[in-house]
């Protein structure tokens, strides 16, 4: 009894295949871990008002930290203003009378940041503190050359150094205290949406359909996902419909984004999209740190990203209502734009979806055959 045996992929292929997996696993542990290993801590734009020689040594103090880029404010108003429009991550407030500094922070912007804030505050403070004792011995040191009694009971009174005080402009919800579920939004919100478009592509056929079921996924999405979110582990805080419209939209530009590169490119469309969205965008989105950590102009790309757009656009509906978050509305119209068009051009295309008969409308009946065949 002879059996057939199905015909032996060849070795090259086989070693070309093991290879090439083993490639693309290196492409993605290098996307996830750059941004990490390449980050450091640099740029973080702070305001300082006040002047002086307290300003003059504060200014001194943080240029030697090398973290922060110096800009000045106008009164505590102006500082208050630029940490919740979030111009800065956060500011130095000297008071008029020299007597403290209040250290402006926003947990919600970035744990991260209000770290290194924190200790620069506990800096600020030991030097304060060093440089009072400095100028009390100083001035004792003064008055035993001069001999005067009276001046060297003066010059043992302690003298008090400017107080240094903390205030977190925008705190995090108490059942999120370190920002843990912010910085993990761009995983599930990226996966959502490439899992969405990829069944889409693969299940639907149809322009219309296509779009429809694009739709109705985001829609569905923001819904659940914020539910989710906002009302079950508060995470997100303010007005649940707006941010569920930011993470629907979100969900549908990355999920239009792949069918329309599937409608146009067919099957290799689809992990364009993936690599778009996953490996280019998630890494580079800064949810987990602040964008400037990233090197060069890769924070900024991460915004025209969807993952770092919506994200960032969730952090500001919920904790810096006077942000300016039109140019992440912008990115996600922009991206859910492109893929319509990309769906538009490849509409016409021959190739279909998988698909099964009763998933299918019924075929439209063909006109009969008019001519006869004659015996």
């Amino acid at each position: 009894m002879s059996t057939n045996t199905p015909p032996h992929t060849r070795w090259g292929l086989t070693l070309a295949t093991a290879v090439g997996a083993a490639a693309v696993v290196a492409v993605v542990l290098l996307a996830f871990l750059w941004p990490t290993v390449t980050s450091s801590v640099h740029n973080l734009p702070v305001v300082v008002s006040g002047s002086g020689p307290a300003a003059t040594a504060l200014n001194a103090q943080l240029d030697k930290a090398g973290a922060f880029t110096i800009s000045p404010a106008d009164g505590r108003e102006a500082a208050v203003d630029a940490v919740e429009t979030r111009d800065a991550y956060g500011a130095f407030v000297i008071a008029e009378d020299g007597s403290g500094i209040e250290v402006l922070t926003a947990s919600a912007a970035s744990p991260v940041v209000v770290q290194i804030m924190n200790q620069a505050a506990a800096t600020i403070s030991q030097g304060l503190a060093q440089q009072a004792a400095a100028t009390q011995t100083a001035h004792l040191q003064a008055a035993l050359a001069s001999g005067d009694l009276s001046a060297v009971t003066a010059a043992m009174q302690p003298v008090a150094a400017p107080k240094v005080t903390v205030t977190d402009l925008a705190p995090l919800n108490p059942k999120d205290p370190r920002g843990t579920g912010l910085a993990l939004l761009g995983l599930p919100l990226a996966m959502g949406g490439m899992i969405g478009g990829v069944l889409i592509s693969l299940v639907v056929t149809g322009f219309r359909r296509r779009l429809a079921a694009a739709a109705v996924y985001g829609v569905a999405g923001g819904l659940g996902l914020v539910g989710i979110l906002q009302g079950w582990f508060s995470i997100l805080s303010g007005p649940y419909l707006l941010n569920a419209l930011a993470m629907g939209l979100g969900l549908f530009a990355i999920a239009i984004t792949i069918v329309g590169l599937e409608s146009l490119l067919g099957k290799p469309g689809i992990p364009i999209g993936a690599v778009l969205t996953m490996f280019i965008g998630n890494p580079i989105s800064s949810l987990t740190s602040p964008q400037e950590f990233l090197p060069g102009a890769w924070g900024q790309i991460g915004q025209w990203f969807v993952p770092g757009a919506t994200g960032t656009l969730l952090r500001d509906l919920s904790y810096f209502p006077n942000a300016s978050v039109g140019i992440h509305w912008l990115v996600l119209v922009v991206w859910s734009a492109a893929g319509i068009t990309l769906a538009i051009l490849g509409r016409h295309r021959d190739e279909e979806a998988v698909h099964l008969p009763a998933m299918l409308d019924d075929e439209p009946t063909q006109a009969p055959n008019l001519t006869s065949v004659s015996a």
